[in-house]
């Protein structure tokens, strides 16, 4: 359990100029403490209690299984948790993520395609070289996800690595993630040159990535879990691929190749500058007539 007496104000919502350079430039920004530690502790034990729920089921509502294969001993994944906690839900699917993640993708309005706990543990095999847009039913340049770290992520137990640039590079092509770390750069040997960083992030920290940008994690060689908490965003007016994922069946049967993805239930809204600035002008309006000299 954690404990704090004193702790800054919540997470912020707005990325600076400078981070939404970064990010778009080179497919990621790291963002130092996006949580208070309050806030951490409270989203890390609502993951702890939906995974818990969930017991050897990967996804919410799904059939898909924990195995033992070399996968399955890369992380923990737990996939939807935002269906079983309103507490993820909150922070996964509020306002304060979306905004930010889609002002640095300069995204008017965006929507979750779903959340995810990834959760190295003790001994963990490392997470091979990935794009994440090919695993989606949709192919955007636009989708963002966001990782944020329950625990320290550190070089010795599996922090992230990223390859700056590489989303501006590929097409949304990608092999799976296995035992082979370099598959990726057999189908894009061009990225095989660029210098990767690494990515050690305090508990709280956050990192936001573009679909396409070329990442991967360590093992982990501690007796140590390594937590995170991620969701995946894609913008408003993305259309199916013909690639199911993880959506639920009986909505993926009803979808073509080319049909717009606007599920309200399971695919949320999470940001809407339109309705930003409404909401705001509105305001402006009440309270300049408020302020008005009456005679």
């Amino acid at each position: 359990m954690c404990h704090w007496l004193d702790y800054p104000v919540g997470m912020r919502s707005t990325p600076t100029p400078a981070e939404i350079a970064t990010y778009r430039r080179d497919g990621f920004v790291v963002i130092a403490d996006f949580l208070t530690p309050a806030e951490t502790c409270e989203l890390a034990a609502a993951t702890a209690e939906a995974v818990a729920r969930l017991g050897a089921s990967k996804l919410a509502g799904g059939d898909w299984q924990e195995g033992d294969g070399y996968y399955d001993q890369v992380f923990l994944q737990r996939i939807n948790l935002w269906k079983l906690s309103e507490t993820v839900k909150r922070y996964m699917l509020g306002p304060q993520f979306g905004r930010f993640a889609a002002e640095l993708a300069g995204v008017e309005r965006l929507r979750c395609y779903h959340d995810q706990t990834l959760q190295k543990q003790p001994w963990a095999n490392p997470t091979a070289w990935h794009l994440d847009d090919p695993y989606w039913p949709f192919s955007t340049r636009d989708a963002i996800s966001t990782w944020v770290a329950l625990d320290d992520a550190t070089y010795e137990n599996g922090c992230l690595y990223f390859l700056p640039g590489s989303h501006r590079m590929v097409d949304f092509r990608g092999p799976g993630i296995d035992v082979n770390m370099a598959a990726l750069f057999a189908m894009y040997p061009e990225l095989a040159s660029i210098e990767p960083v690494a990515a050690p992030m305090r508990a709280g920290s956050a990192s936001f990535h573009n679909g396409l940008t070329a990442h991967g994690a360590g093992a982990n060689m501690t007796p140590r879990w390594r937590r995170a908490m991620t969701a995946a965003y894609f913008p408003d007016g993305a259309t199916y691929n013909g690639q199911a994922g993880i959506l639920p069946p009986a909505y993926a049967a009803t979808l073509s190749p080319g049909d717009v993805l606007e599920h309200a239930s399971e695919l949320p809204i999470v940001h809407d500058a339109a309705s930003i600035r409404e909401t705001a002008a509105t305001r402006g309006a009440a309270f300049a007539q408020s302020e008005t000299p009456r005679a």
